[in-house]
């Protein structure tokens, strides 16, 4: 088995080794596993049942991550995307009064969209056509972007009304795990250890039990909620209007740079970049990911897309599809055990989030900083992505300045015809949309 998984995988053709990936997989894992709760607490508020979405999202979630391992050898890991569920959820179906079957429909076209633009290689030209200084402030946006959630899942960082954001009670018990935690993974990382990041999750999460934080599994095995509530209930044709164009269009847009944005920058950190700062088999991961959407639609959830969690496990060492096999193994299996994964608190994953975020910042080091017309559009980029909440607005963000500041710097050869037409897209979309 050893063997064939190394020949299938190019496992040590690519440096690294079976233990190596399996325990990338278990971290990846590990830190996006809360979405087998959270989605479905999220999607329950349009009216959708909770046990047919948790369903939904494990099966999607194990989908889309098999067609990733399997097409593009890639340690990139799917589940229904966060902040899309809410969009889905309170936005559309709330917001607009329209049936959650409707919106799951939206949901399916998107993902067909998406199909016909990769197919077209519409979306590979896209990734191509990002200059590698962008790719690189990508990367460390995301990082800036995983740090903060991190940070806002311990309880270090909360909300405030004067200042947006302030220091949270770090007296109590959760923020306090949450730091030892991430002084515990750092100790280990400095010390070369494997699974650094596994190590810190499993013992907050066996510390926190004593605690009162989480509490032991009342049971190991499960049967699966039914999936028949949510099953294949698309309403096709109310999707299929004139009013439900707009909130197709934010699905597509919202999806699609997310997904560029996460493959570009875990992959720019993985050192998965040709020499013309491309990734080779870009084609096969977008395919996946779109694939992924639809069936996911057709299983019951909002729009699965490409996870950012999935730098967890890129960090750990994971550089083929057996990382994302090991992923979407452990989502099939939380279907029977998820007793077992639901005692993982947020303040044991949160540290991890804190460190992958200082790894991928680590980047930074190789943008050019005496060209000015090169650090500002990257500079936005990365601020944009935490400070709006969003990847795809700093994607957006990035492209129009270094498109503009390029033009008018008189150095306008220096960008793609690609560029200058996104750039116009996103203008249009942020002040006439």
């Amino acid at each position: 088995m050893g063997e064939w998984l190394d020949k299938r995988f190019n496992v040590t053709a690519s440096g690294s080794s079976i233990r190596t990936e399996i325990i990338a997989g278990i971290t990846t894992f590990m830190t996006m596993a809360y979405i087998i709760f959270v989605n479905p607490a999220i999607l329950s508020e349009a009216g959708m049942d909770f046990g047919a979405v948790m369903t939904a999202t494990c099966l999607a979630s194990a989908i889309g991550t098999l067609l990733m391992a399997f097409l593009a050898n890639y340690p990139f890991a799917l589940a229904p995307g966060m902040g899309l569920n809410a969009f889905f959820a309170f936005s559309v179906v709330l917001g607009m009064e329209v049936g959650w079957e409707v919106a799951l429909a939206c949901v399916f076209i998107d993902g067909i969209i998406f199909i016909i633009l990769t197919a077209g290689k519409v979306r590979q030209a896209i990734v191509n056509a990002v200059p590698y200084t962008l790719k690189v402030a990508v990367g460390a946006g995301i990082g800036m972007f995983i740090a903060l959630i991190g940070l806002i899942q311990a309880g270090i960082i909360v909300d405030n009304p004067a200042t947006l954001v302030s220091l949270g009670n770090v007296k109590s018990a959760g923020p306090i795990l949450a730091m030892v935690g991430l002084l515990f993974m750092a100790v280990l990382h400095a010390y070369k250890v494997k699974g650094s990041l596994l190590w810190g999750i499993l013992l907050i999460t066996i510390v926190s039990i004593p605690l009162g934080i989480t509490t032991p599994p009342e049971g190991i095995v499960s049967a699966p909620p039914s999936l028949s509530p949510v099953f294949f209930k698309l309403d096709l044709k109310s999707a299929l209007t004139f009013a439900m164009f707009p909130v197709i269009i934010t699905f597509v847009f919202v999806d699609m740079f997310d997904t560029i944005g996460t493959l570009i920058g875990v992959s720019t950190r993985a050192g998965m970049l040709n020499e013309k700062g491309e990734l080779p088999k870009v084609g096969r991961a977008l395919f996946a990911d779109a694939v992924a959407t639809t069936l996911g639609a057709c299983l019951g959830t909002s729009t699965t897309t490409t996870y950012v969690e999935s730098a967890a496990g890129v960090e750990e060492g994971g550089r083929t599809g057996l990382t994302a096999l090991v992923v979407a193994i452990l989502f099939l299996c939380a279907l029977f055990i998820s007793p077992i994964a639901k005692i993982v608190p947020s303040v044991a994953t949160a540290p991890a989030l804190v460190m992958v975020g200082v790894f991928m910042m680590q980047s930074l080091k190789n943008l050019n900083f005496d060209d000015i017309t090169e650090i500002v559009p990257a500079c936005i980029t990365i601020f944009a992505m935490p400070f709006t909440y969003s990847i795809a607005e700093g994607i957006s963000w990035g492209i129009i300045s270094y498109a503009l500041i390029k033009l008018l710097a008189g150095r306008g050869r220096e960008v793609s015809k690609t560029m200058y037409v996104l750039a116009v897209l996103f203008l249009l979309k942020e002040f006439m949309l």
